[in-house]
């Protein structure tokens, strides 16, 4: 059967207002997805029926907090075949990853190399440049075809004895390229590597098992889930988890406090210190049940589809030039258009009730790859319809032509 995407895009009351009169096209989904009403209600039931602060209490309040924040902790973990041990719960995707980064920094020697792409957020890039400066490792970039796609050969070619770490995108949020995670992570391991997958926006289009892929560590957010901002995920091994000193201290993170000794907690919660997202991490839970209860195949058939739809319709038009063509790419359209800068592309196309994002994206060593100082990028998601692909070529070819 068909995806309904009208019926799914009911869920969320956002997508029934207007902006400029028009009715909203909300193509900015890789940067913060919309809220479907089971999110939005669930974290209201809490702050409403059962707010506590969560493990340190007895009472009733207490002990139902901490039973839906550990229960968004198993909901995580299921969705990507983990252990309900091996979830950290972090603030977002860019803190799972400078936790993995400082936890590192023990284990690097001068010279030791750690592994990058020319594709990566700067959530992927700054916090391996803070470890290279603190314990002069080396970084090693994996080059970007002019397809979209991840040098291959380019990448065997870089591992070696002394690659340490890889830090690579499961999916650009710029090209919409999905990278073979299983492969990377097969190469890097038989160099001798610890394998890290940005996973912000492949959790999203896709499903995902980090015992499958041999992920080491693999992180994600909320926000572009359906779910809220404040809360990400952290996935490692738990045999990794358990040799990473703690990342912040605090209460929670602790086994004992004297005035002469510490001693940690075992993982996950020697990473959680203080009071954690508790009403974000119950969002979650509740986005992670919404989505999982849906067809994700076809989820991804029609986002595919919306993607083909547009492509088609602005195929003749020599005035926009595509970033990133990769085969089996998700739902992402970056271009730039000519004589106009992407600012000014996304301010127009708001004037029609159109939303896209215009940048860097976070990327800017990929905008330099191609040669440009920005884009503007529309991403596509399940509550997206053909009527709203349609309403964005239309929109984008009305600014087309202020410019010309």
């Amino acid at each position: 059967m068909a995806f309904d995407a009208e019926q799914v895009r009911a869920e969320f009351p956002i997508l029934q207002r207007q902006v400029h009169g028009k009715p909203l096209v909300y193509l900015d989904s890789a940067a913060s997805a919309q809220k479907p009403r089971a999110v939005i209600e669930a974290m209201t039931r809490a702050m409403e029926h059962s707010y506590a602060n969560v493990h340190r209490g007895l009472h009733t309040l207490a002990n139902e907090t901490t039973d839906a924040y550990e229960a968004a902790r198993r909901k995580a973990a299921a969705f990507i075949g983990a252990a309900e041990g091996e979830i950290v719960f972090t603030k977002g995707g860019t803190e799972a990853v400078n936790l993995v980064a400082s936890g590192l920094a023990a284990r690097l020697q001068p010279g030791d190399e750690i592994v990058l792409s020319e594709m990566e957020h700067h959530a992927n890039i700054v916090p391996w440049h803070f470890l290279r400066d603190r314990c002069g490792a080396v970084l090693k970039w994996v080059p970007v075809l002019d397809d979209g796609s991840l040098d291959l050969a380019a990448y065997q070619g870089l591992l070696g004895p002394r690659t340490r770490v890889v830090a690579l995108s499961h999916m650009s949020n710029v090209l919409g390229t999905i990278n073979p995670a299983k492969d990377l992570a097969r190469m890097a391991h038989e160099a001798g590597a610890l394998v890290l997958f940005d996973g912000c926006q492949a959790i999203v289009h896709k499903p995902v098992d980090v015992k499958d892929i041999d992920a080491d560590f693999y992180v994600f957010s909320g926000h572009k889930l359906y779910g809220p901002t404040g809360i990400g995920v952290l996935y490692g091994k738990a045999e990794l988890l358990a040799q990473l000193p703690p990342y912040q201290g605090g209460g929670e993170m602790i086994g004992t406090v004297t005035l002469d000794e510490i001693t940690y907690a075992d993982p996950p919660h020697r990473f959680e210190a203080g009071t954690p997202p508790i009403l974000e991490a119950i969002g979650l839970g509740a986005a992670i049940d919404w989505l999982s209860a849906q067809d994700r195949i076809a989820i991804a058939e029609h986002e595919h589809r919306l993607y083909q739809r547009v492509r088609e319709r602005l195929a003749g038009a020599n005035w926009l030039k595509v970033i990133g063509e990769a085969p089996g790419k998700g739902a992402v359209l970056s271009f730039t258009m000519e004589g106009a800068h992407a600012h000014d592309v996304a301010q127009i196309l708001d004037r029609y009730g159109v939303a896209v994002r215009a940048g860097t994206h976070c990327a800017e060593p990929l905008m330099r790859r191609f040669g440009v100082t920005s884009s503007a990028r529309a991403s596509f998601a399940l509550y997206n319809t053909e009527a709203e692909a349609d309403a964005f070529v239309d929109a984008l070819t009305k600014t087309q032509a202020f410019f010309a």
